[in-house]
């Protein structure tokens, strides 16, 4: 790559400006906000660092109604709490004068929201450290021009020392270098569209590659002179074939398209880009979101105004019934296999259950790929799981991925590497379960989760669209060839050794199993009284969730049982098709009859914002979404379960595993 003369620059804390620590103890925080306590890096240790600070800590559902990041900043940490109070009051972030802030490992995991490092650069943050950095969030900060370092490179600036840039940039490849340079990406972009920057062509060679690499390189814009190939690390230019924002995010895209290309901007290939009308359609009906109508209707108005502009694929709601949930749709209309999406979303991962390669990214990279057509990728690590047997009749893929952030995620193994499943064990799997593994690639902290193909996916495919033969979407699977690479390893996953599986309230890699000599989950959960189970979003609103809460409710309906006293269980479809298969299948009718409140197609309580969010603390929800971070579906306690455990949990009262058969003549669940 050749490249403009960068005058050589070096780093260093400006006078007068201060250093932010997210310390566990939250009272200390609180002490640097409002007393003007400054503290060293060389008096902390790392363990005293929040880890896992999540993007709806930094910038909850209700901030993200403001599009402007200049409104958003004014809100910044408002999802920290200290004994039911926020840690940083309205402006706290902006008034103090900071212009680093610090935290432990992972920071920024969660939704791919790039609300949540503009919180922190319109506060006037542009130095972010931490120990390691979820994947997302960290491209995020690179597009907005953030620079980031470890807690080392901190104490020596807060010793007076000066760092020359390039130890903020030298680990990353040469194309993230210099958009650190330009200021973020739309700086880069300008420059390689006035030819100041040239990139030189990939010159990785002949190799065998995983399927997220084989991905990658055949889009390659700039592919080497021995074709198009790829390894982890190298960093280049790759088309997009389709993506997808929604109504929490399109308004940011809108914006930045006007204020980068002007009020007349075009995107490329509208007929596989798409906007959603899915996040916020129960909003209204949520009492503390009451405060922000103006705002989600401000923000429904500028995605109707993009649709009308670019002429995307138009996925509104019609007479205040979405078609579905993003990830849904995009899976059923227009995700193919070998396809490379992205989208506003952290959870577009799920096109992987389709053969594709599909990740989030923020408005910012979204806005410069929909106008170019392509997008910077530096190609991930992968690591690959080895599916074998199959799953008890009591689990589901929900479990299995439970098991696998416990195991795996915890210690990051799967740090933003592409994970790739196979094995004979995933035949077992429909490819709606699928799905689910790819879906919550991003709990783990993955850059992306991709399932092999077969005919069983070929056929689902066929079935959903018209025109397109199973036969021709066999042809396009992709499939790692022999010999390539797992940096991550492959691992064995006998699916037979999967029991039900809960996580614990705040944490979705906190995975408790069963005991499978009781209903009850082991000790450690010991007797849980619910209030609500739910059941759908994009991870369980799909027709085989349906067909295990079906399962569940027959049992039920045939012992004459209904919903737990006290108890609210809600049932919401993924999409449009999955409402109607429900119906004609007499599921819809049935979940009624037992007790159950059927919610229309679209997401909702996952975010806070629709039936099933709980409204006090004390609360306790069994659900079947795919994080239970602190707030992220109201202020009570969430555990994460699968289908069938979620189902069960609403008849007993409490959390319990299911087990076939269970309910049939029994006044509540039995033990195992």
């Amino acid at each position: 790559m050749s490249e403009a003369s960068w005058p050589l620059r070096r780093v260093r804390l400006t006078p007068g400006k201060r250093v932010l620590f997210l310390t566990k103890d939250l009272a200390l925080i609180e002490r640097q906000l409002y007393e003007g306590l400054d503290l060293q890096m060389s008096d902390l240790k790392v363990a005293d660092l929040l880890d896992d600070i999540n993007t709806d800590v930094m910038t909850p559902a209700w901030v993200c109604f403001d599009h402007d990041p200049a409104e958003i900043a004014k809100n910044a940490y408002a999802g920290l709490m200290r004994d039911g109070k926020r840690v940083f009051r309205q402006n706290a972030l902006i008034d103090g004068g900071f212009e680093a802030i610090v935290s432990g490992f992972r920071k920024g995991t969660g939704s791919s929201r790039e609300t949540a490092p503009q919180c922190e650069r319109w506060s006037g943050v542009r130095m972010v450290f931490a120990a390691s950095f979820a994947p997302i969030h960290e491209r995020n900060n690179i597009n907005l021009g953030q620079l980031m370092g470890d807690h080392a490179m901190l104490a020596r600036l807060q010793a007076g020392e000066e760092i020359p840039l390039d130890e903020f940039t030298d680990r990353y490849d040469p194309v993230t270098r210099v958009i650190l340079e330009c200021g973020g990406l739309f700086p880069f972009s300008k420059k390689i569209a006035a030819g100041e920057i040239v990139l030189s062509p990939n010159a990785t060679g002949k190799r065998p590659m995983t399927m997220a690499e084989k991905m990658i390189a055949a889009k390659l814009v700039n592919p080497g002179a021995e074709g198009a190939y790829v390894k982890p690390g190298d960093a280049v230019l790759a088309r997009v074939d389709a993506g997808y924002s929604h109504e929490f995010t399109t308004a940011q895209v809108h914006e930045f398209l006007r204020q980068e290309y002007g009020a007349d901007y075009q995107v490329q290939n509208p007929d596989k880009l798409a906007v959603f009308e899915d996040h916020l359609l129960y909003a209204d009906g949520v009492a503390r979101m009451a405060p922000f109508s103006a705002k989600i209707q401000t923000l429904r108005d500028l995605q109707r105004e993009f649709q009308r502009h670019t002429g995307v694929r138009d996925y509104g709601a019609v007479d205040g019934v979405s078609p579905g949930i993003c990830h849904q749709i995009a899976r059923e209309d227009f995700v193919d296999p070998g396809d490379f999406v992205q989208a506003t979303d952290s959870h577009t991962c799920m096109g992987g259950g389709n053969n594709a390669l599909s990740y989030g990214v923020g408005a910012t990279e979204y806005a410069a790929l929909a106008y170019s057509g392509f997008t910077f990728v530096q190609v991930p690590e992968s690591i690959r799981f080895e599916l074998h047997g199959r799953l008890d009749a009591g689990c589901t893929a929900k479990d299995v991925m439970l098991q696998i952030l416990d195991t795996f995620a915890k210690r990051e193994d799967t740090l933003n590497r592409s994970m790739e499943f196979g094995g004979p064990g995933l035949k077992s799997l429909h490819p709606d379960e699928r799905a689910t593994l790819c879906n919550m690639a991003t709990e783990c902290t993955a850059r992306t989760g991709i399932a092999e193909g077969d005919r069983a996916l070929a056929e689902w495919l066929a079935e959903r669209r018209r025109g397109v033969s199973a036969e021709e979407f066999e042809a396009r699977f992709v499939r790692a060839d022999a010999g390539a690479h797992y940096a991550g390893g492959v691992h064995r996953i006998d699916l037979a050794s999967i029991r039900p599986m809960v996580a614990h309230p705040g944490d979705p890699d906190r995975g408790i199993p069963s005991d499978p000599t009781n209903g009850a989950l082991i000790a450690e959960v010991g007797e849980v009284p619910i209030d609500i189970a739910y059941g759908g979003s994009c991870t369980a609103g799909k027709i085989e969730d349906f067909r295990y809460y079906a399962r569940v409710c027959a049992e039920a309906d045939q012992a004459g049982l209904k919903v737990a006293p006290g108890v609210k269980f809600y049932i919401q479809f993924g999409s449009a098709p999955v409402m109607e298969y429900s119906r004609a299948q007499g599921w819809t009718a049935l979940f009624e009859r037992v007790g159950a409140t059927v919610i229309l197609p679209g997401c909702g309580a996952c975010i806070g914002c629709g039936p099933g969010v709980s409204d006090a603390p004390e609360q306790v929800t069994v659900s079947a979404i795919n994080r239970n971070f602190q707030g992220r579906s109201g202020p009570g306690r969430l555990w994460l379960a699968s289908p069938l455990t979620v189902a069960a949990s609403a008849f007993a009262g409490r959390i319990v595993a299911y087990e076939a058969g269970a309910l049939a003549g029994a006044a509540a669940c039995t033990p195992r």
